[in-house]
């Protein structure tokens, strides 16, 4: 069984992505890695350059920035580092630059992985999440977070990623997958508040052509995160390849996770969750078999 994890990457280092920590999370059981590194602004090519693995295989792209609407730049950057992947590998595990997998599910991955080789009618694998936000030590938890979604995928080339990379879809329709237990461990909503804010007024660029690319001298202002409607405390523990990074948390995040500033009907609906596991209207971009 060869496994080929892959990603896509810019600008890493101006909006603080631990795509270090991404790729070595999963790099111990990947025979290879695909980067595929974007036209960057700061020194993300020598970032990925450090790392000291024989796997690393770089691909250097041009992000198309007229494609300005529902994300899609994101998806067309990641199936270039798919289309990249050998032909002879297996498995596809695909990781966003701000996601990260704990050492204790690297076996059970790998177990999955070799459990469904054979089972062509299985496409794809999809995992559990944990959204961090504001610091280290709070989740999201409410349902503006997704709860699932597929990471490893066949080597089919006729898999696509699906609209802003959240997924993928092969001809169209959904993958047929099986869930596996591991998580992965997003923290996308954990940086210094004035790098949060410098990434969401980039990127939110490719999600609505008509915002304007914004004065490049204007004053950023931190990052509110105060604004969210509900967190709760994390209480497990961290992947040791991000812990270093844990250890410079550099700025405050205070929040009262019993003060949570949902609507009536939110409430109710997270009750039920609560209670019941089971999210209400919950969009799957995936078929479970």
């Amino acid at each position: 069984m060869k496994v080929t994890g892959f990603t896509f990457i810019r600008n890493a280092v101006k909006f603080d992505y631990p795509i270090i920590e991404a790729i070595t999370s999963i790099l111990p059981i990947c025979d290879e890695f695909i980067v595929a590194v974007g036209n960057s602004d700061d020194e993300t090519q020598q970032l990925i350059e450090q790392i000291a693995s024989s796997k690393i295989r770089i691909i250097n792209t041009v992000w198309n920035d007229e494609l300005r609407a529902g994300g899609y730049v994101l998806a067309e950057e990641t199936n270039k580092a798919f289309d990249a992947i050998s032909e002879d590998s297996d498995w596809a595990f695909y990781i966003q630059g701000d996601e990260v997998i704990h050492e204790q599910y690297l076996p059970e991955i790998r177990r999955s992985m070799e459990q469904w080789l054979d089972h062509k009618e299985v496409e794809g694998l999809v995992f559990n999440y944990l959204h961090f936000y504001g610091s280290y030590d709070f989740i999201g938890d409410s349902r503006r977070w997704y709860r699932k979604e597929v990471r490893i995928v066949r080597n089919d080339k006729r898999i696509r990623s699906y609209r802003d990379a959240q997924g993928f879809r092969i001809e169209g329709r959904k993958l047929k997958v099986k869930p596996i237990a591991a998580w992965v461990y997003h923290y996308g909503w954990v940086k210094p508040p004035e790098k949060q804010q410098l990434k969401q007024l980039h990127f939110n660029r490719y999600w609505d052509k008509n915002l304007p690319d914004g004065d490049k001298t204007a004053i950023i202002e931190p990052f509110d995160y105060s604004q969210t409607d509900s967190v709760a405390w994390f209480k497990g523990t961290h992947p040791k390849v991000i812990q270093q990074r844990i250890d410079k948390m550099n700025w405050e995040f205070g929040f009262d996770p019993t003060q949570r500033n949902l609507t009536l009907k939110s409430r109710f609906l997270h009750w039920i969750e609560e209670k019941s596991g089971w999210r209400v209207g919950e969009y799957k971009n995936y078929k479970i078999i």
